[in-house]
């Protein structure tokens, strides 16, 4: 009976102490705010990747996920996360850079050579450092997805060479890396919000834009050509409050980095699909130009790097890692 008892205690101890450790884990039921459609792709996988943080974590978190621009632009949703009124969102890289200028280095035109070095790239170290450049702004990154392929579309100028964009009033984001390119390759960038541009080209206050594949979802019926000089791949990247982040266990952050790793891999595909189903939508309307010279573009934005290496040096050695980087 002696025995018993302590047999007993011994499992109370061990089942007391394993409450302790669960308990010693908080429950976080986070917002995370994009400006994407429901059926964009990218929402669908952070859809999935929620799912599966909730199921690995035992229900400890929750991450809602609000699309459609509900709560502002990324710029809005950054200061919210700032102002510790959200938890977290998804922005593009570029939005980025006007937080930690180093972030500029993905949107350096060309400085990727394919998509499998931008993998490799942004899941090795290199993204693990810019993860943490936004630290010292209360925000860091978490996960990030493939946003395409950036290239020029137009409503009646076939783009094969710098040349072709001469004199034409091309949509680009708000980014000085951007308006940077669009100098170098010749044409005038013009700075205006993603929804306007469908306006903006029907009535001719811009030529076109640049932008990957899928933005023909919405302006396949004022485009004419899309030209693939493939200029960027900007990724988008997801990001949480560093207080936030602080709070969590290891076993939470071990969590939200496993399942970002699921999600990032399986996305290829989501993707990839998600460019093709574009294509059948809007076939028949838009030509594709595939005969660039990407060559003659590539040598017309090796100022930019000039300029890049005098005037921003940590981002330039970020540039220079990822050039390296297999």
């Amino acid at each position: 009976m002696k025995k018993f008892l302590m047999l007993v205690l011994c499992l109370l101890l061990v089942i007391s102490s394993a409450t302790v450790l669960t308990a010693s884990e908080k429950s976080f039921f986070l917002t995370l705010a994009h400006n994407l459609a429901e059926d964009h792709a990218v929402h669908i996988a952070m859809m999935a990747w929620a799912d599966a943080v909730n199921e690995k974590s035992d229900g400890s978190i929750t991450i809602n996920i609000i699309p459609n621009g509900q709560l502002g632009s990324e710029a809005d949703c950054v200061s919210q996360i700032q102002a510790g009124q959200l938890e977290m969102t998804k922005v593009s890289a570029g939005t980025l850079a006007n937080f930690a200028p180093a972030w500029n280095c993905v949107s350096v035109p060309y400085v990727f050579r394919d998509k499998e070095h931008l993998y490799n790239v942004m899941n090795g170290e290199i993204g693990k450092d810019l993860y943490k450049l936004t630290e010292k702004d209360n925000f860091i990154g978490v996960a990030w997805l493939e946003s395409g392929t950036r290239c020029f579309y137009t409503a009646n100028n076939a783009i094969r060479k710098p040349a072709d964009l001469k004199g034409l009033k091309i949509r680009t984001m708000d980014s000085q890396m951007a308006i940077d390119m669009m100098n170098a390759f010749g044409g005038s960038a013009t700075v205006m919000g993603y929804s306007d541009i469908y306006t903006g080209m029907q009535q001719g206050v811009i030529d076109g834009a640049e932008n990957n594949i899928t933005a023909l979802r919405d302006h396949a019926d004022v485009t004419k050509f899309y030209c693939y000089d493939e200029h960027t791949m900007i990724p988008d990247v997801i990001v949480i409050s560093s207080k936030v982040w602080n709070d969590m266990s290891d076993n939470q952050k071990k969590i939200m980095n496993e399942t970002a790793s699921a999600m990032i891999e399986n996305y290829k595909t989501l993707w990839a699909n998600f460019e093709e189903e574009v294509k059948a939508q809007v076939a028949g309307k838009v030509e594709y130009v595939t005969d660039v010279d990407k060559t003659a573009f590539q040598n017309a934005v090796k100022p930019v790097y000039e300029t890049l290496k005098k005037s921003e040096p940590e981002t330039f050695k970020f540039v220079e890692r990822i050039q390296a980087a297999n």
